[in-house]
């Protein structure tokens, strides 16, 4: 007997457990949603900014920004967090900008260290081309050509047939909600809560 309800009181404690979860990715797609109204200029400029919680000027940003806002929105500090895992792990994160130790204004706003760090502290999902695989909250990276990195969030909001949910990203004109889903080659599909 007590087996049983030792049974009954996991299965409820992970079920619970799932729908938070899921509540968690639903909110995150609807705090990168209200970033779409915030009017934004594409802007790769290199920014000092405080820490922890430093952010660029709010009219600008670049397609890493989506997803540092969208997170602190709901609590988590992506620059904070990549910037410790960096410190004690420099050597597993890209060494593409000849850098010899971190540096919290910038590290996070790269794809690839972002990609390296869902990678090691969140869930790494299937790359695939079925888009019901693409569920709000994702976080999809891709390969633009020339070296060139990409990555943006998947919205709780589809395509007017309801085929494919639609990507908030910004890619040059700000950050937008578009049906972009499979335009590009993707290299990364994650799934994140915070530490």
């Amino acid at each position: 007997m007590k087996r049983f309800l030792l049974l009954i009181v996991t299965i409820f404690y992970l079920q619970t457990l799932s729908l938070a979860q899921t509540g968690f990715y639903s909110r995150l797609a609807d705090s990168a949603l209200t970033l779409t109204h915030q009017r934004v200029q594409y802007d790769p400029s290199y920014f000092k900014i405080a820490y922890p919680n430093g952010d660029v000027p709010a009219d600008k940003g670049v397609c890493t920004d989506v997803i540092i806002r969208a997170y602190r929105k709901m609590g988590v500090d992506l620059q904070k967090e990549v910037h410790l895992d960096m410190q004690a792990h420099f050597s597993l994160y890209p060494q593409n900008w000849g850098l010899k130790h971190t540096d919290p204004n910038i590290d996070h706003r790269r794809v690839p260290n972002l990609m390296t760090f869902f990678s090691r502290k969140g869930a790494t999902l299937k790359i695939t081309d079925k888009a019901e695989d693409y569920q709000p909250g994702d976080i999809v990276c891709w390969n633009l050509g020339g070296g060139i990195t990409h990555i943006g969030i998947v919205s709780n909001k589809t395509t007017r047939d309801g085929k494919r949910h639609l990507i908030i990203h910004n890619i040059g004109a700000g950050q937008v909600l578009e049906d972009c889903l499979f335009s590009y080659k993707i290299i990364g599909h994650y799934r994140y809560s915070g530490s």
